[in-house]
This record gives structure tokens, sequence and C-alpha cells, in this order.
């Protein structure tokens, strides 16, 4: 797959009702209840590839009750190949489209390469990606839902000599099973999430025990790089 072209601006779900970062410095402090605020410790806590760099950014408003969200970039030096952004939903009454009270809901997108752009069946296999890394780490999950986009730019006049470029984007929803004080493994579900992450993008899967894994960083808001 080639290169992503810069940092998400697109909506997925309603993700594009966006505050400022000091919004995102409120929200991310973890406010709420006991449930919403493990969950969040949960998805700090967790370790990944450092090709995978993550950080919070501003959370949506009006999807639910609460909500804290992260966005990711996947690069290999200078070159970005992938991005994406993961919300951590949480209604403590619960939701009956969601049948639980904690709803994960991404967006992912990367460029492709014209071979694959032009897989008819390449729509199936992304959602595979997406299933398969839940599956993967022997998550429980329910209420899956989302879309596939495949989409082509040809350019034309001043900008004929331009390639043709194609990029897939995957907008997905699902609820996560919750455990112990109803609390859900979102440090398993953001690895796999990171793990559909690298796939998009191309890298080779990390081996188990992978000394590379680094921990996330407890970022405030998005950081320049």
């Amino acid at each position: 797959m080639a290169a992503a072209h810069g940092r998400m601006s697109d909506s997925a779900d309603g993700m594009d009702d966006m505050k400022d970062t000091e919004e995102a410095d409120r929200r991310s402090g973890s406010p709420g209840p006991p449930a919403f605020r493990a969950a969040v410790d949960s998805l700090r806590s967790c370790r990944l590839r450092p090709q995978v760099e993550v950080e919070a950014t501003p959370a949506p408003q009006r999807l639910a009750p609460y909500a804290y969200a992260l966005e990711a970039v996947v690069v290999d030096g200078e070159q970005e190949l992938a991005d994406g952004r993961l919300v951590l939903l949480h209604d403590p009454a619960g939701h009956d489209a969601w049948r639980g009270t904690f709803r994960l809901v991404t967006l992912v997108r990367a460029e492709l390469e014209p071979e694959m752009a032009a897989d008819p069946l390449l729509p199936e296999v992304c959602w595979s990606w997406l299933t398969g890394a839940l599956q993967a780490r022997g998550l429980g999950y329910g209420e899956p839902s989302g879309t596939i986009t495949r989409a082509s730019s040809h350019y034309f006049g001043g900008l004929g000599e331009r390639p043709a470029a194609s990029q897939i984007e995957i907008r997905a929803s699902w609820t996560p099973r919750e455990g112990l004080g109803g609390v859900p493994d979102t440090a398993s579900h953001l690895a796999s999430w990171c793990d559909l992450l690298a796939q998009v993008a191309g890298l080779p899967p990390a081996g188990p025990g992978d000394t590379s894994v680094v921990t996330l960083p407890q970022r405030r808001g998005p950081q320049p790089r």
C-alpha cells in the first residue's frame, strides 16, 4: 500500500463533531463513572509496536455521555502508511443498538497500490481484517457494523501529470464484551485495532513477545511530530 496523505479530517459515525484541544484535555482526564475511568486507564496501558504512533485527540461530544478518543498513524521512516481514529463511547444506562454500555467506533484509511485497488474482493477482505484482528486476540464482541469505501482519483488539465490514486476507508463500530466490574478489555481491543492499522499499511505482523513493542505514551491532546 502507498502512503496515506496527511492526518484524518473525515467523519466516521458522527466523529466529525470534534471540539478543540482544551475540551479534549478535560475529557481525557477521565471524568465519569468508575467503569469508564477503568476502561480509559486500560487504553493508556496498552503496549504498541513502534511503527504505530498513537495520541489522544478531541472526543466527540454528542454520541454518548462519556467519550475518549485516540488517533494513530503508521509510519515507516518519514513516510505515513495509514492513519485512523478510535473512539471509546460509554453510556452507563446502556444503549439498545449497542446491546451494552460501551461501544468502539473507528475510521481507518490508507492509499492502495493500483493492483490491489482493482481487486473486486477488496471490501470483503478489508472487513475480514477487522474481524480477524479481534478474533486473533480472542476478544469477545457483538453488534459489529461498518462500511468499506474504495475511492479513486484521476487528474486532468494542470494536474494531469499526477498518477491516478486509490484509497480504502474502513468505518466500523462494535460492542466490546464487558468483563469484571462491567469493564471491557479495552487495551486488547486497541492492540487489535493497531494490528488492523498495520495490516492495512502493509506491515508484517508483530511476532509474539516482540521486544520492540512499546507502551502507549501518556499524552494530552495532539502533539507536534
